[in-house]
């Protein structure tokens, strides 16, 4: 066991047998990414449109992306459990793939843990859309991300994410599993703040996309550095989100713009100096926390100090780098023009709590993690 992580979060793989690396196995981890990053780039190119263009209705070709990427990681977690179910009906040993195997529907399906998880948000995603859609029937436009309908679904898209994530955990133990934590992790790193969007009706002291940065950042990068347990896995997980920053950068506002140029509607004036939305808020200066980490965690394995007061410290630390430099960040890029030093100091301050929170959270979520091996349902 790599000590960067806590104590009893990740159990000696050696001690186990394998996880399946069947090609079944492989092809759903997968498909479920695949489709929280259809999603992903569903949800920049919408944000983008409402920007650049304007208010829209359901049926656009972002939606489009947006539902298929659910649909995606929907069918593909439903195939994997319909292998689970019918090994489990024919008497054969479940799949290790995904998690613990449960009964679910009274028994009549076994589905693998992760993928129960990531299937009931796509499902929920699906079942939302029609609300979304009665919405729009009954209001037309939509120009703002915090409705009721729009709100439901980032949840379910956040419950998809979170099943990927779960899966690829289980198969840890695996070189494609871990690449897929690797890319999950910033996958959710991008979305989660968008959640946030749900408090822009309260007066907050601190803008809510801050505070949704500051807290989700610190909780997903140190919970797949703490899952990982491997030297460097904080970097590649910082470096994945800057790769993933720059292709989202890039794609946004030309789809945006191509796609209004083929339904022959303008551009708003002056967007051209303006920053990509959902880009310009992924924090661009994680890869500094992510350095802090791994000298954290080498100084657990050296030292022999407690991995879970370290898992805190690495929190506290992520928090404030991101805390800090955030608001630097948004200033930098042009996109929210009212950051003064006030704002940077209660950013700062207000990332020491949650930055804790972020570390304590991931320790205690690692552990909830499906095992990287698992052991066949009877």
């Amino acid at each position: 066991m790599n000590r960067s992580a806590p104590a009893d979060t990740v159990e000696d793989v050696g001690t186990q047998a394998k996880s399946d690396n069947s090609t079944a196995a492989r092809v759903g981890a997968w498909g479920v990414l695949l489709g929280t990053a259809v999603t992903l780039v569903g949800v920049s190119w919408d944000i983008q449109w409402h920007n650049d263009v304007g208010p829209d209705t359901f049926f656009t070709l972002p939606h489009l992306f947006l539902y298929s990427g659910s649909a995606l990681s929907g069918f593909a977690s439903l195939a994997v459990v319909l292998v689970a179910t019918f090994a489990q009906r024919a008497g054969r040993p479940v799949p290790a793939m995904g998690g613990t195997p449960i009964r679910v529907f009274g028994s009549n399906l076994t589905a693998p843990l992760g993928y129960m998880v990531a299937g009931a948000g796509a499902a929920l995603f699906l079942l939302y859309g029609l609300l979304d859609l009665q919405w729009h029937s009954i209001y037309g436009f939509d120009a703002v991300l915090n409705t009721p309908s729009h709100v439901a679904l980032f949840l379910s898209i956040t419950l998809t994410m979170i099943g990927s994530i779960m899966v690829f955990a289980a198969h840890r133990d695996r070189r494609w599993g871990r690449a897929g934590i690797v890319l999950a992790i910033p996958i959710m790193i991008t979305f989660s703040p968008i959640l946030t969007q749900a408090l822009d009706n309260l007066e907050l002291p601190v803008d809510a996309t801050i505070l949704g940065v500051v807290f989700f950042g610190p909780l997903l990068l140190v919970l797949g550095a703490a899952a990982l347990a491997r030297p460097g896995a904080a970097i590649a997980i910082a470096l994945a989100l800057g790769a993933l920053q720059a292709l989202l950068w890039w794609f946004s506002p030309w789809a945006a713009e191509a796609y209004a140029t083929a339904l022959g509607l303008p551009l708003r004036d002056g967007i051209g100096s303006r920053a990509p939305s959902l880009p310009a808020i992924m924090p661009m200066f994680l890869i500094v926390a992510a350095v802090a980490v791994e000298g954290l965690f080498w100084l657990a394995r050296a030292r022999g100090n407690d991995p879970n007061k370290i898992v805190a410290a690495a929190g506290l630390v992520t928090g404030v780098v991101v805390g800090l430099t955030f608001p630097l960040q948004l200033q930098l890029v042009h996109f929210f023009s009212r950051v003064t030093l006030n704002i940077v100091v209660l950013s700062t301050l207000v990332a020491i709590p949650l930055g804790l929170l972020a570390g304590f959270l991931a320790g205690r979520f690692v552990r909830m993690l499906p095992a990287p091996a698992t052991e066949a349902a009877r």
